[in-house]
């Protein structure tokens, strides 16, 4: 690593949710940045105003306040390089883009939609570059005084690079390796359009130039567009100056085959964006990791392991650990398949991991959609640390605590009544009794005065400890049954009592 300090970004298209994958580009910039002693920017590439959703930015703002993965600089916080909105950067790309015609490394096009349509239906397979140029209406095809007088027109126009013909184009990959590429392949890309937005291609190059990128982390699908983009550093006079280029492996479906989109994650049943994301447009709504019920440490966790490992058989890191630990050579060049089980496991993990009060926070909501949200923190805090080694998600809470915060209505009858006696319904009036004068409310206590009492009795201990947690419960699952006893209290233990009593005998 150089003296120079490292600056790396995140450009997201306001277009819509936030792909796990995207995600994983952003941490892989965080960790690296972090790693180095380095900025992490966040920048909103919003270019194409056709796409652009509204809040979308702040939706994906929202994913990395979530995560963790705070930008040291971006719309929201500003930063020496302001602003961080391309839109807001409009007038600077067309002196760029006109500084290029005039070297005579881009050109003026101005083919309609129509003239590009019918090209595309009479060859097959058509690329805008050196083959066709010639065949278009542009600054290359057209006598320079035609060419004038369209542009003082306000011609409609596009600006697109001039691709040179049988150069190969190269460039070491920090994850790849070595890169070639051949020229006769690639096509006239537009830089600027007609509305005077330049296209990805342009403002990136531009942008990572003007805020001092030194390393630029994206998907491997953009590795097509390298080759235009090397031009670019190399026409603007700023080729010494580029930033290293690390192109991630992709995020595979569970299978292998392909790319995971948010499609199979409908079809499998399992999310792909980083939280939930109504699209204003259709209406649509993708639910997300956090919604599902995943803690932000786990998400970021299987994120991280999802191309990557530190070369050992560590398999959970918390953030701070990922920071110490990454290193650009271990992630690997082949795509990473998505295993939802795996990832759910991670998330169990982390439930586990983590001590009752910070999961609080991401309780309280997924209670709250269910109605409960009269808790008391520190009753919550003693919930949690009573199920929390049962959780796979989230949002499981509820199934596993529910009885702590309302009566049962139904009761597993075909668990008690076939050995159900009267000697029972005794001996449970006899408890009642025993508690109304318990002092020492503890589970501890509990436990062993409920079994001086079936001593006392006659009762073997399996006679009574399944129909107690079937009355405290309504069936047979929960934790220790003394722990939720001495949770629930006194008055609702015996309440409860009471009304299963009712239930076993009617």
């Amino acid at each position: 690593m150089s003296n120079q300090q490292v600056r790396v970004r995140f450009a997201p298209s306001p277009t819509g949710g936030l792909h796990l994958g995207g995600v994983r580009t952003v941490l892989f910039n965080y960790l690296f940045a972090k790693k180095h002693n380095g900025t992490f920017v966040l920048r909103i590439e919003d270019t194409d105003q056709s796409r652009y959703v509204d809040g979308a930015e702040k939706y994906i703002v929202d994913c990395l306040e979530w995560c963790g993965l705070t930008p040291d600089e971006s719309p929201q916080v500003g930063g020496p390089f302001a602003p961080y909105r391309q839109s807001e950067r409009k007038a600077l790309y067309r002196e760029y883009a006109e500084k290029l015609v005039m070297h005579g490394h881009a050109y003026y096009a101005f083919d309609t939609p129509e003239d590009l349509e019918k090209k595309r239906a009479d060859v097959p397979n058509f690329q805008y570059g050196m083959a066709h140029r010639l065949d278009m209406r542009n600054s290359l095809s057209l006598p320079q005084h035609e060419v004038e007088q369209l542009l003082q027109a306000d011609t409609p126009h596009v600006i697109r690079i001039k691709v040179p013909e049988d150069e190969t184009i190269t460039f070491t990959d920090m994850i790849r390796g070595y890169v070639s590429f051949d020229t006769n392949t690639v096509d006239d890309k537009v830089l600027l359009k007609a509305d005077g937005m330049p296209t990805y291609h342009l403002a990136v190059v531009v942008d990572d130039f003007l805020m001092k990128i030194t390393h630029a982390f994206r998907g491997e699908e953009w590795l097509p567009s390298a080759p235009v983009h090397m031009l670019l550093w190399e026409y603007l006079g700023w080729k010494d100056q580029m930033p290293q280029w690390a192109h991630l492996p992709l995020i595979l479906k569970p299978d292998g085959h392909g790319k995971l989109s948010k499609r199979d994650g409908a079809r499998l049943g399992f999310p792909v964006y980083a939280m939930t994301w109504a699209d204003p447009k259709s209406g649509e709504v993708t639910e997300g990791f956090r919604e599902i019920g995943f803690l932000p440490q786990a998400f970021l966790n299987l994120l991280g392991m999802l191309g990557w490992n530190d070369g050992t058989d560590q398999e959970l890191f918390s953030l701070d650990e990922l920071v110490e630990k990454f290193s650009i050579d271990r992630v690997s060049k082949a795509g990473a398949k998505f295993d939802y089980e795996k990832a759910k496991w991670y998330n169990a993990e982390w439930i586990k991991k983590l001590n009752d009060e910070q999961l609080l926070a991401a309780v309280k909501p997924a209670l709250a959609n269910k109605g409960i949200e009269d808790g008391a923190d520190d009753y919550l805090l003693q919930v949690i640390n009573l199920v929390k080694d049962r959780l796979i998600l989230i949002n499981d809470i509820y199934e596993h605590a529910w009885y702590f915060f309302k009566q049962p209505q139904e009761y597993d009858l075909n668990a008690v009544k076939p050995k159900w006696t009267d000697a029972k319904t005794e001996l449970f009036h006899t408890y009642i009794t025993q508690l109304q004068q318990t002092e020492n409310w503890n589970a501890a206590d509990l436990e062993t005065n409920f079994k001086a009492l079936l001593t006392e009795k006659g009762f073997k201990i399996g006679d009574a400890m399944l129909p107690f947690r079937v009355m405290l419960v309504g069936g047979k699952f929960g934790p220790h049954v003394f722990d939720i006893a001495a949770l629930l209290g006194k008055d609702e233990v015996i309440a409860r009592i009471e009304k299963a009593l009712a239930a076993f005998t009617a």
